[in-house]
């Protein structure tokens, strides 16, 4: 069978999987890692192992948790950044949780299958793209997580309709909007326009933080690393806190508090400047950055 047979092509999204993961993996080129690269105290198999061997060893070593996490880190790092290859390869190393996760929510589940099974891989490849912090402990659990409750939100889903003999005749209640007013996005890109934090941050900010974005492709689009992005975004916390908390984003700006903002902003920018300086010590030019623009972080993404 090939992969532009139809006709044999699963109907399930996981089983469809699966499958497109077998043929990435199989020989004689199969998708590898190369174990060392990861960690040599680690435990893994040494050198290039091919994914599903990789996986055989994981699913044999249950409590290998350092090990787990640092292939885990390593798979969502390419899923991000290296094309939809390693996507697939990530939902392939993950379908024995997957597939048990389909069997728990299949039991009971009224409705088609196929749907339950779409909802959980939905669930699997938004926290892969997005959702997961690789800063934090057990991304793979994390991804699991986020594909059962996708699925439990399916099953949920099943007859939670509640019929309305006459929805023209309920009346409509008006609310008057809480302060702040406006959606986040609105209070973040006056913030930077207040220069409250600096205006280059705002894209990232609403990308990160708003947006629920990975970091990864965001940092390589804008040209400089996690580490720093994640310094830049705890700062504009900070500075959002505190804007908030006084007033500034949702009242009218003085002459005077306007003024102070340009100073500070003015004396950050020479700040960042004289870094970046410190770091190309020989006046060596530095390759442009891409736009602070969503447009650069879909691409990237």
């Amino acid at each position: 069978m090939t992969a532009t047979d139809n006709s044999d092509w699963p109907t399930s999204s996981l089983q469809a999987a699966d499958l497109a993961f077998a043929t990435l993996t199989c020989e004689p080129d199969p998708l590898s890692l190369d174990c060392d690269s990861l960690g040599t105290h680690l435990g893994l198999p040494p050198g290039t192992v091919a994914l599903p061997a990789l996986r055989d060893w994981l699913l044999d070593h249950p409590r290998d948790y350092p090990a787990r996490d640092a292939v885990w880190r390593e798979l969502i790092r390419r899923a991000r950044l290296d094309g939809p290859a390693w996507v697939i390869a990530a939902v392939g190393m993950a379908m024995p949780a997957l597939v048990h996760t389909a069997g728990r929510l299949a039991a009971g589940y009224r409705g088609d299958l196929t749907d339950l099974d779409a909802e959980i891989l939905t669930g699997f490849l938004q926290a892969l793209r997005d959702r997961v912090d690789l800063d934090r402990p057990a991304p793979y659990a994390s991804l699991c997580f986020a594909a059962y409750r996708a699925g439990r939100a399916e099953r949920l889903n099943q007859g939670t309709y509640v019929p309305v003999d006459d929805i023209e005749q309920t009346a409509a209640q008006t609310r008057s909007p809480k302060l702040p007013y406006g959606h986040p996005d609105l209070l973040v890109q006056r913030a930077a326009a207040l220069q409250v934090i600096d205006a280059g941050d705002a894209a990232a900010f609403i990308e990160v933080r708003l947006g629920r974005r990975a970091i990864e492709p965001i940092a390589v689009a804008l040209g400089i690393s996690v580490d720093a992005l994640r310094m830049r975004l705890a700062r504009a916390d900070t500075r959002l806190a505190q804007a908030l908390a006084s007033g500034l984003l949702t009242g009218v700006v003085s002459q005077e508090a306007t003024a102070q903002l340009a100073r500070r902003a003015t004396h950050q920018a020479s700040r960042r400047a004289g870094k970046a300086a410190d770091h190309h010590p020989r006046g060596t030019a530095r390759a442009a950055a891409p736009a602070a623009t969503e447009g650069n972080y879909a691409a990237a993404a």
